[in-house]
C-alpha cells in the first residue's frame, strides 16, 4: 500500500495511517437514496486518515452563532454538497477543497476519550455542544468508525445538553442514546432538507441520503420524543429557493416544530467551484444565478461580515424574509430552538482521576 500523502504541519499528535483504501461503492444508505431517480451516486476512492488531536472540543466566539462550542468527529464529507462552506478547510491540509474533501477523509477515533477529559476538567462550566457545525456527523464512514455516537454515549453519561446538525437519516440509529437525553431536555436535532427534487438534491449534495429519506427520520425523531428543526439551508435562488413554501408544509406535516434556513454563501474557494458546478448542470441559468447572489451579497460572490452573511441584503433577500416568516406562521413553524438544561450536568464518573 503507498504512503499516505503527508499533511502539512502535521504533528506527532496526528498520525498519518490511512485506513481502507478501495475502490468503495456507495454504502446501502447511498443506494437505497437513490431508488426510483436515476441510479446509484459514483463510488469514489475514499481513503480516511487518523488524526491525534489533543483536543476535541472548537470554541466558537461569532456573535451570530447561537452556540460557543462544537465538536467535530471527522474532517471532510462525503455527501460531496457543492455549497459547504467547509471545503476551505481542506486547503489548510495542503489537499484540494474539491474533490479531495469528499475522498480524503480524516477520523478522530479518539474524541470520545478527549471529551471524556474535557468534561472532567475542574471549573468546567456546562453549555450545549454543538454536533455538525463543520461537516456532518453522521456521514457514510460513521456506520464504521461510530465516533459520533461515542460522544454521544459519554454526554448522556452525564447529563451533557447536545445539538446535532445533519442531512442524514442515520441519526435515527441513536434514538436510543438520544430519545432519553430528550426526555430530559438535553437534546434537540436539526435536519437539513435544501430540496425536495430529486434530480436537484442529487445534483447539489450528490451523497447525501435521499430528501424523502430525511423526512422520514424526521418523523421517527419525534415519535422517539426529541425536538426537531428543519434547516433549509442553504437557499440557493433561482434553483431551490421557489421550494421553500413546499419543504416547510412537508417539514410541518412530518413533526417539524421550528425551521431555520440561510441564503448560500460562497467563502474562499467555494465560489470558482460553485461557479464550475453551475456552468455544468445550470448553463441556461448560471449567470443569472450569480447576479442574484451577488446582489444579495453587497456586489460579491460571498460577504464575510458578521449578521449580515446570515441574512444578506437587498430586496431579494427582504423578499426571502418575508417569504419564509410567512410560511413559518402558517405552518405552526415559528418556534424558536428550545433551550437545552444545564443544571442536570455531573462530570463523567472517574474523570478526576484521569488529571492526575
Amino acid at each position: 500500500m503507498a504512503k499516505p500523502r503527508p499533511v502539512r504541519g502535521a504533528t506527532d499528535n496526528r498520525e498519518s495511517t490511512r485506513f481502507g483504501l478501495a475502490e468503495r461503492e456507495a454504502d446501502g444508505d447511498w443506494l437505497d437514496a437513490r431508488e426510483d431517480i436515476d441510479g446509484a451516486a459514483p463510488p469514489l476512492r475514499t481513503t480516511v486518515t487518523v488524526e491525534r488531536p489533543k483536543t476535541i472540543l472548537t470554541r466558537n466566539q461569532s456573535p451570530d452563532i447561537p452556540f460557543d462550542r462544537s465538536v467535530n468527529p471527522y474532517r471532510g464529507c462525503e455527501h460531496g454538497c457543492i455549497y459547504c462552506f467547509a471545503r476551505p478547510t481542506h486547503a489548510w491540509h495542503d489537499l484540494s477543497p474539491g474533490l479531495d474533501f469528499e475522498t480524503k477523509l480524516f477520523a478522530k477515533p479518539d474524541a470520545p476519550h478527549l471529551l471524556r477529559a474535557t468534561l472532567g476538567k475542574r471549573g468546567y462550566v456546562c453549555q450545549p455542544i454543538a454536533f455538525g457545525t463543520n461537516t456532518d456527523p453522521y456521514q457514510p464512514i460513521e456506520a464504521t468508525w461510530k465516533i459520533t455516537r461515542g460522544c454521544i454515549e459519554v454526554l448522556a453519561e452525564c447529563d451533557h445538553p447536545i445539538t446535532i446538525t445533519t442531512k442524514s437519516d442515520r441519526v435515527t440509529r441513536d434514538i436510543d442514546l438520544l430519545g432519553p437525553m430528550a426526555a430530559k431536555g438535553l437534546a434537540a436535532v436539526m435536519l437539513s432538507v435544501t430540496s425536495l427534487d430529486p434530480k436537484v438534491a442529487r445534483t447539489v449534495e450528490p451523497r447525501a441520503p435521499h430528501p424523502e429519506r430525511r423526512l422520514a427520520a424526521l418523523v421517527k425523531l419525534r415519535e422517539a420524543g426529541i425536538p426537531t428543526f428543519v434547516s433549509l439551508s442553504p437557499v440557493i435562488p433561482q434553483i431551490t429557493d421557489h421550494e421553500i413554501e413546499h419543504i416547510m408544509e412537508r417539514a410541518a406535516q412530518a413533526g417539524a416544530i421550528g425551521c431555520f434556513y440561510l441564503p448560500v454563501r460562497l467563502p474562499y474557494e467555494v465560489a470558482p467551484l460553485f461557479r464550475a458546478w453551475l456552468d455544468a448542470h445550470f448553463p441556461d441559468r448560471a449567470a443569472k444565478v450569480m447576479a442574484t447572489i451577488q446582489s444579495i451579497r453587497g456586489g460579491r460572490d460571498n460577504d464575510p461580515n458578521f449578521h449580515s452573511r446570515m441574512r444578506g441584503e437587498g430586496p431579494w433577500a427582504a423578499l426571502l424574509r418575508t417569504r419564509f416568516a410567512i410560511a413559518a406562521r402558517r405552518h405552526g413553524l415559528d418556534r424558536p430552538f428550545p433551550p437545552l438544561r444545564r443544571d442536570l450536568f455531573r462530570p463523567p464518573a472517574g474523570a478526576q482521576g484521569e488529571l492526575f
